[in-house]
């Protein structure tokens, strides 16, 4: 056992696996590296981290249990969260279409909403309003912490640190990655408006997941 944690590589090892499955947070960061930059990119990496760290906080207090035992709060959360992934999706069709619709010229001038919204906090409300990654991640977190072990705080600062670093790396790679392929595309107007046409549908599919899911 390590400070506590009774099975260190298999977390390791599974920490890894469920920073690589693609989800709203990950889809988000590189949509917006995409469209906006590496800076842009990384406030957005900045509010999924914030949303991790307040995870694993929730997990370290317990809080999956009550959400367990509370089938009406888990509800809420979960349909207010879908919603607003859905919302989310539906604004990336709305302006997949515009761009595909305005003539090349009419792009040239910036779009003002753009400059105005707030990856940081979109980014961070995306993460603390998915019930499924909630539950999935309080769940696998907390298993590897011997109840016993007289700092259990340092054992949950000791997860916590390899999943952020496994975070910043991954998140690091689709951020850079993103602004490569917006280079690429950005002469093909249409090709992008199709791109972001795709996210925007996976954000929508993502919402609906979220309104199906159950406390199993």
């Amino acid at each position: 056992m390590f400070f506590g944690i009774t099975d260190i590589w298999t977390y390791v090892i599974g920490a890894f696996l469920i920073i690589l499955l693609p989800g709203p947070n990950s889809l988000y960061v590189l949509t917006t590296a995409a469209q906006r930059g590496v800076r842009q990119g990384y406030r957005a990496a900045a509010g999924v981290f914030i949303g991790d760290t307040v995870l694993m906080v929730l997990a370290a207090a317990g809080v999956a249990s009550l959400l367990r035992s509370t089938p009406i709060l888990f509800n809420v959360v979960k349909y207010a969260g879908a919603g607003y992934l859905a919302w989310i999706g539906f604004q990336m069709l709305r302006g997949a279409w515009r761009s595909w619709r305005t003539p090349a010229a009419a792009q040239a001038a910036p779009a003002p909403q753009r400059s105005a919204e707030n990856p940081l906090r979109k980014a961070l409300v995306i993460s603390l309003m998915n019930p499924k990654a909630i539950l999935f991640f309080i769940s696998f977190f907390i298993q590897f912490v011997d109840p016993a072990y007289g700092a259990p705080v340092l054992s949950f600062l000791i997860l916590g640190t390899i999943c952020q670093l496994f975070s910043v790396l991954y998140l690091s790679a689709l951020i850079f990655g993103g602004t490569f392929l917006a280079n690429q595309f950005r002469a093909r107007r249409k090709l992008a408006a199709g791109l972001t046409s795709g996210v925007g549908a996976l954000f929508i599919g993502f919402g609906a997941r979220l309104a199906t899911a159950t406390l199993g």
